[in-house]
């Protein structure tokens, strides 16, 4: 604010205010504005505009939106707090400052019950003053006042009609004429409660005996009501806001006047209000379930986000990933245990149009068969034991995303129907509740399993597998392709020096040629731990890659070609060594997998992995138990 122009405000001998009603902040208030609510100087703008007029908030928007809409406006109903807590009635003129960058409005504020004293004592002074010579023209003033209560009447914004002690209409003004769709002498004369007034917003019939209107002049009183609606000619309801006031001749009740204001804008401006106020609410719990649903996912098995590799094999996967990733088809995902399926589906989904939106990962093989729906489909507080409050299932997080089925094959087969309807019908009900809820979901499922062989054996229902399988990706095991060990190795190994504080640590060409003879049956996800287990070993910047147990010669294979090179084996031969090594240690372990002593901890890899491997080979452990 210029200079002059600030000096100009401070100096006004009425309070004014300078309000940013889209901010809710009291930009400016001059000396007259502090001593008006009797506060410090300097201390008002720190409060804020809606906390001030707090007593009549929802009228002090009615005529923001108002000034924001004409221009300009004034009102000598609102109230504001002083200091100590105490209601000012206030008259306001209002404007708006249209060469600001945003709105701005400066708002002159006045007295109102001292202005009104100001008035009284002027007019008995001015009574006084003229003497007789004025109590001779009192019929010409009273005549006046009588036109000029008649021009009021016309001008008024607000619609007001007056009411006999019998409930009949004696006059309307024009602006009532426009909001209620009646004529005035249509409405003179007849009962206004059964005209306008008979029934409520819901079309419940209104008893006369309740009506506030009537009940003004039955005790006197003035009745003030903020929500109810009064008919128009043409039947539909409108929203008012209205004040009955009775009439006092000598002492007795001889009717009411009614002012009322249509408030639909009000009404819808509410409404708008409390539906962003429902989005917000709705908006800030779904970003704490994915919040938290990302923070477990973080914690989770889940550190590497990019494809390592040059391979033909991995170039192929990256053109089928490229291919469907713009489009919402569901896409099933194979391939060994390890092998990066789960990097495979968030790539198509970072690359897609739910990019912005979450891939929400569902682990089918670790969900108990009792909170198979609740774990999909969210349940309401109370729908079982131990369900103390509401949930939203994986579907319901995944609205807009991508959900992730990982080890889909592991379903139980009388639970895979309820996951069928909802992929087919986009839309389910939680658990204890009959609402129906929508949602856009695309599929990416994951599995270790031959799913045609499943469905050939009736484990997996042959239908969901045609409404996963629309576009199948292989997820190619490691010893498939590997010239892609010397970039991955190196990705894993910075990533390792990084987590461990070795980033001094380096490979070398012997370590990659080890690293590639050896046959990885756990896959990247073996090669991750063989990496971070060196890294941890390591001793001045020297590697110690602890793979020589699992490398060892295993039954059946040839012996070292002379001169210290090993002959290279073709892929059956591999296979046939890997299933006679499996079989030898199931012997051993009378088929025991899992557990101390089980083939895994034999084989030293993962149990999950060796289950995986025994299965795609056909190999029936159970003829390694004792006794068989």
């Amino acid at each position: 604010m210029p200079a002059e122009t600030d000096t100009l405000f401070n100096h006004l001998n009425e309070a004014a205010l300078v309000i940013d009603p889209c901010g809710d902040r009291l930009l400016r208030a001059n000396p007259e504005a502090h001593r008006l609510l009797d506060y410090p100087q300097g201390k008002l703008p720190a409060v804020r505009p809606s906390r001030l007029f707090m007593p009549d908030l929802a009228e002090m928007i009615a005529f923001t939106q108002a000034v924001m809409h004409r221009g300009q406006g004034w009102s000598n109903e609102l109230h504001a707090h002083n200091r100590a807590g105490e209601l000012v009635r206030l008259e306001i003129s209002a404007s708006l400052q249209p060469e600001a960058e945003s709105p701005l409005m400066i708002c002159t504020l006045r007295d109102h019950d001292r202005l009104e004293k100001l008035r009284r004592l002027t007019e008995a002074n001015s009574l006084h003053r003229e003497g007789l010579e004025r109590w001779k023209s009192i019929e010409l003033v009273f005549s006046e006042f009588e036109r000029q209560n008649q021009l009021i009447l016309n001008a008024a914004g607000e619609g007001i009609y007056g009411v006999d002690t019998e409930g009949r209409t004696t006059f309307a003004n024009p602006a009532a004429e426009r909001m209620l769709g009646w004529q005035a002498g249509d409405m003179t004369g007849r009962n206004i409660h059964a005209l306008i007034h008979h029934s409520h917003a819901d079309g419940g019939c209104y008893p006369a005996h309740e009506c506030h209107i009537f009940a003004a002049f039955r005790d006197g009183k003035v009745r003030h009501v903020e929500d109810e609606v009064f008919w128009r000619k043409d039947g539909r309801a409108i929203p008012v806001e209205y004040t009955s006031t009775p009439i006092l001749e000598e002492g007795r009740i001889v009717g009411a006047v009614v002012i009322f204001r249509d408030i639909s804008e009000r009404k819808q401006a509410e409404e708008r209000l409390h539906a962003a106020l429902d989005q917000v609410r709705t908006l800030k719990r779904r970003l704490e379930l994915e919040n938290a649903y990302l923070q477990e996912e973080y914690l989770a098995e889940h550190n590497y986000k990019e494809i390592v590799g040059r391979s033909p094999a991995i170039h192929k996967v990256i053109r089928q990933i490229e291919l469907v990733a713009p489009t919402d088809a569901a896409v099933l995902i194979t391939g060994e245990s390890g092998t990066g399926k789960e990097l495979v589906a968030r790539a198509i989904h970072d690359s897609s149009d739910r990019h912005d939106r979450p891939m929400i990962r569902v682990n089918c093989a670790s969900i108990p068969r009792e909170l198979f729906e609740s774990e999909f489909f969210g349940h309401i507080r109370g729908a079982f034991t131990g369900a103390m409050s509401d949930r939203a299932g994986r579907f319901e997080l995944a609205d807009g995303g991508t959900l992730f089925l990982d080890e889909v094959g592991e379903i139980p087969l009388e639970l895979q129907g309820k996951l069928l309807r909802v992929l087919q019908e986009q839309q389910f009900e939680r658990v204890g509740e009959s609402v129906t809820r929508r949602v856009d979901v695309r599929i990416i499922a994951a599995t270790n399993r031959d799913l045609q062989r499943e469905v050939a054996e009736k484990r997996f229902r042959e239908d969901l597998y045609f409404r996963l399988n629309v576009f199948p990706i292989e997820s190619i095991p490691l010893r498939q392709r590997s010239e892609d060990i010397p970039l991955l190795a190196a990705h894993f190994l910075k990533l390792a020096g990084q987590k461990f504080g070795k980033p001094e640590v380096q490979l070398t060409h012997g370590d990659i040629e080890r690293l590639q003879a050896y046959h990885w049956p756990g896959n990247i996800r073996e090669l991750i731990n063989v990496i971070e287990r060196a890294v941890i070993l390591a001793r001045d910047g020297r590697l110690r890659l602890d793979i020589h147990t699992n490398d060892a010669p295993e039954p059946g294979a040839r012996p070292p070609q002379p001169g210290g090179t090993t002959r290279i084996q073709t892929r059956d031969e591999l296979r046939r060594q890997e299933l006679d090594n499996i079989i030898v240690a199931l012997r051993h372990c009378n088929g025991k997998v899992f557990g101390k002593g089980g083939a895994a901890e034999l084989l030293e890899v993962k149990p999950t992995t060796l289950a995986s491997r025994i299965k795609n080979l056909g190999i029936e452990r159970h003829r390694f138990s004792a006794g068989q």
